[in-house]
Formats: structure tokens, sequence, C-alpha cells
């Protein structure tokens, strides 16, 4: 009964968005949905894109495990991301009518820096895209009682979510996030409510959480090291994902400035508030089945919240669950799979092969589309066994130090100039391998600083070097004097 109500669940989300793919004329339709996005749709996109495998099942896991010091970079991080999207950059980047990201590297620092940054942005989500492949994955293994495997359920999953993403881009997209979401909140919220039954009322779960220390959010220890430590996960996903062709996604996708900037503040505020509900059912099981709790933690934590749900709870909430969980995971693939496609042809592509019609693009990038999902579902399958959590934490390090103070000094900062970007990220990116890489002591630099605090740091010295020693990098016009004005 379980797996017919998945089939009908997962056919339905294939029918809408292959529903929505009429809405496709041109490669502005397929990218950002033509620019017509209603207010509700945009926060709806915007929460279920974030809301992903690793809120679900990683951050659940970690928050049990440490609290809410653990967490810190997500849903901590990368709800504060959102809002700072909201807040500083929506309105400018709206302006600009742009198609991804990748467009304002090139109308500011050139097509050189366009292409590297892009080049970044695109790696980047190599592990957010894995992360969701390899929680498909589990998923029909769980349904299944092991009888599909976990590489079966991954390409399963995968050819499910590329089918509607394949023809209809972000429309399709955004429509089936907006029923998504529907099914995550209530899913979710019917689940806690039950979980608390089960463990004696809401109000001993928080006290046991509390009891346990899981409230805990500033580091225990007090020192330089732990703070900084700290302080680089909480900007990983804080910063790293703001030069994110998925978050711009959804703001040029808005049908107005207003919009623009609305959508992310508030789906960041709510993608925050529901990622506790995750948090709170986990903390049930410690009370519900503490043994079975211990062992799995000890074991794979990530399976404690669908062992609770398949061994505690009924049917109903069985369906709601894994309603809850497949839409969570698949929204946030769906769009992480559209997001570098589209950014690799419009930035890469194009300039390899200039000229290019609109229906030459728009196929080039469904093309796009069928290729990357084929190398992520690949990624997945070798790096099995990696906590989902991980997956996602350690891919935003990349665009952290790679392409975020570019975008930043290239919309605050009229000095900025394209040797400054180019020395912003050769700078960034060679210290941060350097700390992961160079040995001492024992261990690596990593283990004296942290390596993407350090990768940012050094961006931003470069930045700053590079747009005021003397020029010898020309900006978009070819000239190597400073910036002071807009690029055409």
């Amino acid at each position: 009964m379980l797996l017919t109500f998945i089939a009908i669940y997962l056919l339905a989300s294939i029918g809408i968005g292959l529903w929505a793919a009429k809405r496709v004329h041109n490669t502005a339709d397929y990218a950002v949905a033509g620019r017509n996005l209603a207010l509700p749709v945009v926060i709806a996109t915007t929460f279920a894109t974030w809301f992903g495998s690793e809120t679900v099942l990683g951050v659940s896991a970690k928050f049990v495990q440490g609290g809410f010091n653990a967490v810190v970079e997500d849903p901590v991080g990368s709800s504060i991301c959102l809002i700072l999207v909201g807040l500083f950059f929506a309105y400018k980047l709206y302006q600009k009518n742009l198609i991804t990201i990748g467009d304002y590297y090139r109308q500011r620092y050139g097509r050189g820096v366009e292409m590297f940054c892009t080049v970044v942005i695109i790696i980047s989500y190599l592990g957010w895209v894995a992360a969701q492949i390899t929680a498909l994955g589990l998923v029909f293994n769980l349904l299944t009682q092991g009888a599909i495997s976990l590489p079966i359920g991954m390409v399963i999953g995968t050819v499910i979510v590329l089918t509607y993403t394949l023809f209809g881009g972000m429309w399709s997209v955004a429509m089936t996030d907006f029923v998504q979401m529907i099914v995550i909140v209530i899913g979710l919220l019917l689940i806690a409510v039950f979980a608390a039954e089960m463990a004696g009322g809401a109000g001993r779960v928080i006290e046991f959480a509390s009891t346990e220390g899981k409230f805990q959010f500033f580091p225990a220890e007090v020192s330089l090291h732990a703070w900084l430590a700290f302080i680089a996960a909480g900007i990983t996903l804080m910063f790293g994902s703001i030069p994110q062709q998925d978050v711009f996604q959804r703001v040029m996708s808005s049908k107005d400035a207003k919009t623009a900037v609305r959508g992310p503040i508030l789906g960041g505020t709510f993608y925050f508030i529901i990622a506790l509900v995750p948090m709170f059912i986990v903390t049930s099981a410690l009370l519900i089945m503490p043994e079975v709790t211990t062992t799995l933690l000890a074991d794979d934590p990530q399976k404690v919240l669908p062992t609770l749900v398949m061994e505690k709870m009924p049917l109903a909430l069985q369906i709601a669950f894994f309603g809850a969980l497949l839409s969570a995971i698949m929204s946030t693939a769906s769009a992480t799979l559209l997001a570098p496609s589209t950014s690799f042809v419009q930035n890469i592509l194009r300039n390899i092969k200039p000229g290019m019609s609109d229906a030459a693009t728009l196929k080039a990038m469904r093309i796009s589309v069928v290729v990357f999902t084929a190398m992520v579902l690949a990624y997945a399958i070798i790096m099995q066994g990696t906590p989902i959590y991980e997956l996602v934490s350690g891919a935003y390090q990349f665009p952290l130090v790679g392409a975020f103070i570019p975008l930043v000094a290239g919309l605050y900062w009229s000095r900025a100039t394209t040797q400054g970007a180019v020395w912003s990220i050769v700078g960034g990116l060679t210290v941060w391998l350097a700390f992961i890489f160079v040995p001492y002591g024992e261990g690596v630099l990593n283990d004296l600083f942290p390596q993407q605090l350090a990768g940012l740091l050094a961006a931003a010295l470069g930045m700053v070097a590079g747009s005021l020693l003397p020029q010898w990098i020309g900006n978009t016009k070819g000239h190597v004097h400073h910036y002071q004005g807009s690029a055409a």
C-alpha cells in the first residue's frame, strides 16, 4: 500500500512538471520562467530548493549528535544566506535583466572572469546534487526493505527528476516545487505532532533536548581555534551559496523587483522555521525508542528518522513522511540539475560558439541537463558512504573562495577591477587548496587555521590589492585603468 501511494505521487509530480513544460518557448522561459513568477511561487521554490535531503536526514542527525552548534552551516548559515540575498543582492541583480549569475561577471569584469567563475559554480553543484541522488537511493532502498539496492535506487530517482526537469526547465521546477512545499510542510508537521504524543508531549521533548545540551549554539570550548572553526562553518553556506545559479534563478524568475527581494527573505525565514521540525522529531526518537536510536546513531544517524516512521507510525503517516522526504529531495535535485546546466550553456558554450540562435541555445541547455545528470549520478555512486550533510557543506567552499568576493566587490565597490577579480579568484583558490594539502606537523595547514576562512581572506586581499595596484589586466572595454563606472 505504501509503495502504491508513493508511486502515484511520483507519477503526479512528473505529470505536473510536464504540464508546466508547455509554457517553455525560449531560453528565458526555460532558464528563468520568463520572469513571470508571483511571490507565493518564488517563496515556495526558494524554500523547496533548499529544503533537501540534508535538511530532513542530515541536519536532524547532526543536531541530535551535537546540538545547534553542529548545524551552524545548515540551516543557520543557509537560511541567513537567503535573507542576505534578498536584502543586499536581489534588487541590484534583478535590475540588470540577466539569465545567469555568470552574465553579471561578464558585464562587470569580462569574459575570462565570467567563464572561470562559472566553472567554479558548476563544480560546486556536484556535491549538492550528489547528496540528493544519494538520498533518493536510500529512500527507495528503505521503501523496498533492501529489494532495490542503493545504486539502482539512485538511478530510478534520477530518471524521475530528469524527466520533468529536462522538458520544462524553471517552469517545471517552480510548479513542482510549489506542490512539493505543501507536501513537505503538512507531512512533517503531522509526524511531529504524532512523535510528540508518543514521547510524552512536546514539552518533555524540549526539556530533554535542553538537559542534553542540544540548545548550545556557540562553542563550548573557549579558544581561538574553536571560534575560528565555528565562524568558518557558519560562513560556508552563508556566503558560499550567494554566488549560485539556483539562488539567482529564483531572483530573476520573479515578476518584478519587489517580488525578487521579498521571495528570498520570506523563503529563508520559512526554511529555518520548518528545518526545526526534523530536529524535533529525531530528538523525540531518543525518548520513543532509545536503544534503537542509540544503535543507529553509532551506525548511520541518517536512518533514525525513517526508522522511527517505519517502525512506530501508522501507514498514513508513513505515506506523509516519504511523500515529504521525496518532495524535499526532488525539489532540490531538479533545481540543482537545471542551474549548472543553464550556466554552462549561457556562459561557457556561447563563448566558445558565439552567434548561437535561441533555439540552438535551448536545445543545448536540455542536452547539458542530461550530460550533467549522468556525471552527478556517477559521482554519487562513487561517493557512496559519504554523509549527506558533508557532501552539501563541502560543496560550497569552492564558490566561497572563488566567486563570492568578486560578486560583492563588483556590486558595492566602484574601484573593483578585472585585475582585482582575477587576483581574488586565483589567490582565494590557491590558498584554500594549500590549506587542504600542504603538510603541517602530523596533519595539514587546515588543522591550524580553517581552509575556507583562509581562502576567503586571501580572496578579499587579492581583490583589494589587484584593484589598487597598477593595472595589467583590462576590463570589459580593454582598459587597464581603475574601474570607475558600470561596464557595458
